[in-house]
């Protein structure tokens, strides 16, 4: 792995004043190392990639420098719309460095949900018009590309790219939060469980990507459940309450609970208005708010800053007085749940991290599509909320 101090120093030295972004596992350690060596109030973790675009361009218009903005490959497509329509030569040629983890880089054998967006990369890339130059292991190299980038997008007055393959900018995933004292008792595992006990029976579970959807097999197993009954959106961060509310729409016979993440909810958070005025009463959005962003290195998101219960209730949910903290909260809250009419919302806060032999999360995605009961699949019985 690089000196990730020698990265962000050179990124300082070059010009770089203002940096933004959403965090990828391939950033890890650069991301949060952002947190101790660079000035807060000009370094924002976004909402989603396309939020992170628009930040930057605000920032250059006000001091003419040139910003950084770093993402996973697969926020490319959430980038995409600002990177046509605001920051590119034909509009308002605003440049910009974007520091892009490269997941699914070709040969890197990376999980299925990886693989297209990682081929597509360049291409994507060479398609907008954005010279890029791949980030690697060599760090005279890699120091010489992050000047390129960061003047090239200056004379060009254009939006530039740094690929990062694996094992550049982080070591690993971060695993645990064991040395925190953590304000919220309640693992997410213990909570995914007593959820998946309370609800009705079949219920049709939509688990957020992540940590969420790994657990959430993993506790099927434990309780010798069949998988039949839980799509695990492996992908498209910030869109599990809108798979979760199409079943729901289709299905209207059939209880729909989606698990989310706080992170992934304010990432798509429109969709919350969406979802709560389709007036759907057998879908039961449940937010598990541990504070960051956990899958990806446990960065801070905004999910405690914010009051997402409120949210919903002003979106058109039906909610409870308050978020929700311990088990027998989350049985009360479930059963009081099933005696409104409507679509319904639960905040519950949770403790950060997973337990180490939490095992890796392996599907055959396109068999649980077709209905493999060894595998995860939303059509079966259910009841009503």
């Amino acid at each position: 792995m690089l000196d990730i101090h020698n990265i962000i120093n050179s990124l300082r030295n070059k010009g770089i004043r203002f940096i933004t972004g959403v965090p990828d596992t391939l950033l890890n350690d650069f991301c949060l190392t952002l947190k101790d060596t660079w000035n807060q109030s000009e370094h924002v973790i976004a909402a989603n990639e396309g939020n992170a675009i628009a930040l930057a361009a605000g920032y250059h218009l006000a001091t003419k420098s040139v910003p950084l903005i770093y993402m996973q490959n697969s926020g490319m497509g959430n980038a995409m719309n600002p990177l046509i329509s605001l920051s590119d030569k034909c509009v308002y040629s605003i440049p910009m460095v974007l520091l892009i983890g490269w997941r699914g880089e070709p040969g890197s054998g990376d999980w299925p949900q990886h693989k297209r967006q990682g081929e597509l990369s360049p291409v994507l890339l060479d398609a907008l018009n954005i010279p890029y130059r791949i980030l690697d292991e060599k760090e005279d190299d890699a120091l010489k590309s992050i000047e390129w980038s960061i003047e090239t997008a200056s004379n060009l007055n254009q939006p530039t790219a740094l690929l990062v393959k694996k094992n550049v900018l982080a070591k690993k995933e971060k695993s645990g939060f064991d040395g925190l004292s953590q304000e919220y008792k309640l693992t997410r595992e213990e909570a995914i469980t007593e959820i998946v006990k309370s609800a009705p029976k079949n219920t049709l579970f939509v688990a957020s990507t992540g940590r969420i959807t790994r657990e959430l097999h993993a506790i099927r197993g434990m309780l010798n459940q069949t998988h039949g009954n839980d799509f695990l959106n492996v992908g498209a961060m910030g869109h599990a309450v809108s798979i979760a509310s199409g079943i729901a729409s289709a299905k209207p016979e059939k209880n729909v609970i989606c698990l989310d993440g706080d992170a992934a909810v304010l990432m798509h958070m429109g969709s919350m208005a969406i979802s709560a005025n389709l007036k759907l009463n057998n879908l039961l959005h449940i937010v598990l708010n541990n504070g960051v962003h956990e899958s990806v290195g446990g960065q801070d998101s905004v999910g405690f800053q914010v009051n997402l219960n409120e949210i919903a209730k002003q979106s058109g949910y039906r909610t409870l007085d308050k978020y929700i903290e311990n088990r027998a909260q989350i049985a009360d809250g479930m059963k009081a749940m099933n005696n409104i009419i409507g679509p319904s919302f639960i905040e519950l806060r949770i403790k950060k991290g997973m337990r180490d032999d939490m095992p890796v999360l392996k599907i055959d995605t396109l068999k649980s599509k077709e209905g493999d009961d060894t595998q995860p699949i939303v059509f079966q019985l259910g009841g009503n909320f």
